[in-house]
Formats: C-alpha cells, structure tokens, sequence
C-alpha cells in the first residue's frame, strides 16, 4: 500500500505542475473541481452515461482485450462497465482528480485506481490492449501528446476509443452570455477538424470518427449550471470573471436563454466526438 500511494503522488506532482497557454483549463483546477464533484457527479451524469455507453458500442466487436485502461475514470462507471464486458482482461482505472479515485476505488472494477495525466501516462511501453476514454481528454491542453501516448502504451493491433466534446458545446448558453457580456462564461472545446487531422496525423490507423449531437432539455437555467457544477464542468477557463456574478446578469441570461424555449425545455447542445483508433499491427 505504501508504494502505491507514493506512486500516486508522483503521478499526480507530474501532471499538476504543468502549464498551459492554449485557452484550455489549467488542469490542476479542472483536478480540485471534478474531486469536489465526486459526490454528487453520478446523479447527474445522464449526458455522460449515454455518451460512454455508446463508445463501449463501438469497441470492435471481434477484439477480446486482455487487459484496459481507463483514462479519466471520474467515479468509475465505466470502469465498472468494462470489467463487466471483460470479466477476464484485468484493467486499471486512471484520473487526475483524487477526489475521483478515492469515490471510485471502494466501487470497484478495475486491479488498480492510480492518479496520473493522459498525456504523460504512467505505464509502460506496449503494455495495453485497450486504452478507453469517456469524455476526459477535452481536458487535455496537448492532445497530440494524448495520441503519443496511446500509441506508446497500446500493443500492436491494440485499440484507443475515446469520446470528446467539440465546438458548439452548450453554444445556447454561450450564445445567451454573449447578449449579456463579453466575458467568457463556457468551456471552451477545440474543433472537429482539429481532433480530424491530429488523429489522422498520430500513426494510429483510424477506424472511426465522428461527432454526434446531444441535447438534453431543461426547465429553467439554474437545473442547466446547477448540473454543471455538480459534474465539475462549469466554467473552469482562463479570462472567466471572477467573483459573484450580479443578479441583473443572471436575470438578463435568463432572459437570453429563454429565446431559446422548446416544447421539452430549455435545449442544451453538446457536440460529442467518438472516436476509435487501433495501433498497427508489427
């Protein structure tokens, strides 16, 4: 127990000392926010439990991995899923956030829960059949270094499925802050055509790639950014104006935002990235 927990620090010291300046979270804020969130995270979770459950329906259907890892494993979900689908391949769950790991682990499901950064994966070479990642690596400043990394740590003929969010995530939202500032109240995501030509360009032979809208519908506003905080997810980008925010704002995106209503509610858009990629074989 003690070499893991030192382990684990490392991992952590590694991933949370590095700084960004791509318009991305800094990733030790976006490790503190999803921690905090552990306990609430799952009862709101209904986009991110979709959107994994989809992924795993992409995994090729004639591959029997022999072990996985699970790169951002928040609370564990998925991790539980995995060892479900391969109750003989043993698999490790990794995140950044402790908060994540310390809610999952007693759940579960994988040999080993460890602290590290998908960009830097503690693991060695050649050492995974399946990487699988759920909505994390939006996170990520350098994703190109996500993609080295996969191609690492994956065998020959091994497969990394991820999903990710794009441009045009919560772009109501954004639309309706617009009307009221011009600060930056929402995550900002990188393009389609970014993660496109970054995959086409890993070495890793794709096998698909394609985004898929999402919407969910909400009552009113605050059911919106109240399930963003309790995922972690709400504004977490450099240049966000800090303090409270004043109630004729909050009253001028309600307003905004209502120009917007649909018959179901008030429609939040997530733009989802799937994504399937194999190491070649030899």
């Amino acid at each position: 127990m003690k070499w893991r927990r030192r382990f684990t620090v490392f991992c952590m010291s590694r991933a949370m000392t590095e700084i960004f300046d791509t318009g991305l979270p800094d990733k030790r804020q976006v490790a503190a926010s999803f921690s905090r969130a552990a306990a609430s995270y799952d009862s709101v979770a209904e986009l991110q439990r979709a959107v994994g459950g989809y992924l795993l329906e992409r995994l090729p259907a004639e591959r029997v991995p022999s072990d996985w890892l699970d790169i951002g494993c928040g609370t564990g979900y998925f991790t539980r899923a995995l060892a479900e689908r391969f109750p003989a391949a043993p698999g490790i769950a990794l995140d950044i956030a402790e908060g994540m790991l310390q809610h999952a682990q007693p759940l579960g499901g994988a040999q080993h829960f460890i602290a590290g950064d998908a960009e830097r994966l503690p693991l060695r070479d050649g050492s995974r059949d399946l990487l699988f990642s759920s909505l994390a690596v939006q996170w990520c400043g350098d994703f190109a270094a996500v993609l080295n990394e996969a191609k690492r740590v994956l065998r020959p003929g091994g497969v990394l499925a991820f999903s990710s969010l794009c441009v045009g995530t919560l772009q109501e939202l954004r639309d309706s802050w617009q009307q009221v500032d011009g600060h930056v109240h929402v995550n900002r995501f990188r393009q389609f055509s970014d993660y496109r030509q970054l995959c086409a360009d890993s070495g890793l032979q794709v096998l698909s790639l394609e985004v898929r809208p999402h919407v969910l519908h909400y009552p009113d506003v605050r059911s919106l950014t109240h399930e963003l905080k309790a995922l972690g997810a709400h504004n977490l980008n450099p240049g966000r104006p800090g303090g409270l925010t004043g109630r004729a704002r909050i009253l001028a995106l309600i307003e905004a935002y209502e120009g917007f209503r649909e018959a179901r509610g008030l429609p939040a858009t997530y733009q989802v990235l799937y994504a399937v990629l194999q190491k070649k074989e030899g």
